[in-house]
């Protein structure tokens, strides 16, 4: 059986209504009957912000721009970061995909921004699991992963076998690097992510099950922070973006070298500085999935800033 699976980070898809609200007693009404609620006690609302900003809906073209990407790609599974919530999700599916994907799911995870990891799929799901409460040994009372690590079996469509699990996650941005000492937190909190990464994956799957780890890792393959993520008890996990296709060529820089490879997701540039081309999101496979793995591929922006996400999407066709 041949299916598709991809990752991609949304970039920020959150909802259009930005606060919370409370209701002490309802009119007595008509059903037939509007009634106007106005929130002038501070006491009864909360506008959402994070760090003093207010958190806005996702812009109209830009979720239009992601939702033709996906429309295009059409892949059977679709591991997706940064969603604001289930309910979203939902409604992404139903109104931008066209009820592409019949299977969603989402657990609410760490995040104090709200963004969260979750799966599309048009295979049905099976057993979901959250490790969004797994702690590293070098931090015992601190949850090691911001957002989560989610488990998902994805199923045959009669549901007579589990056709492999997906291990979706988003590890610590570079977010703070050039304050004090903050690369080297952020460096070693991907370190813990990771090693916590291969250790639950060892506990939960044989030497020969089919499973796939996937997200956006925000570090490239061969950086050192991830370098557990490329072992899973002694045996060596396929990278199934080594060199994928691309979609479209690359759009050309005016103010530096071009990639110069295909397999990069992120474009970052610091002002006065070359761009950086790297391979942000990422798909591994286990032996046992790897020996059906066929072409990969990568949607190319045509924009330096992305079409409605700063991250180019990444799939791969496997034989399952």
């Amino acid at each position: 059986m041949k299916v598709t699976v991809g990752t991609f980070n949304l970039n920020n898809l959150f909802s259009r209504f930005n606060f919370s609200a409370s209701i002490s007693t309802l009119a007595k009404k008509d059903a037939a009957v509007s009634v106007r609620y106005q929130f002038t006690d501070n006491d009864n609302y909360r506008v959402r912000t994070f760090k003093g900003r207010l958190v806005k809906a996702k812009k109209d073209k830009d979720t239009k721009a992601i939702a033709d990407r996906i429309m295009s790609m059409d892949v059977d599974v679709l591991a997706v970061q940064e969603v604001e919530n289930i309910d979203i999700l939902k409604e992404f599916n139903r109104k931008h995909l066209g009820n592409l994907y019949p299977y969603r799911v989402l657990i609410e995870g760490n995040d104090p921004r709200l963004i969260d990891v979750g799966v599309l799929s048009k295979l049905p799901i099976g057993a979901v699991t959250s490790f969004q409460t797994a702690v590293h040994p070098e931090a015992s009372g601190t949850r090691v992963f911001g957002r989560d690590l989610l488990e998902v079996e994805i199923q045959s469509q009669d549901r007579s076998k589990t056709l492999f699990t997906l291990y979706n996650t988003h590890l610590k941005s570079h977010f703070g690097d050039d304050e004090d000492n903050g690369k080297v937190k952020n460096d070693t909190r991907r370190r813990q992510q990771a090693e916590s990464i291969q250790k639950i994956v060892a506990d939960r799957m044989r030497t020969n099950s089919r499973y796939m780890i996937v997200g956006d890792m925000n570090d490239g393959p061969d950086d050192a922070p991830l370098s557990a993520l490329k072992t899973i008890e002694g045996n060596d996990l396929v990278n199934a973006l080594e060199n994928p296709i691309e979609t479209r060529p690359a759009k050309e820089e005016k103010t530096g070298p071009g990639p110069q490879k295909t397999a990069w997701t992120h474009r970052f540039k610091k002002s006065g500085q070359p761009p950086e081309h790297r391979l942000f999101d990422q798909i591994w496979l286990s032996p046992k999935l790897a020996e059906g793995v066929g072409q990969s591929f990568i949607d190319r922006r045509t924009k330096h800033g992305g079409n409605g996400s700063d991250h180019d999407p990444a799939w791969v066709t496997l034989d399952t």
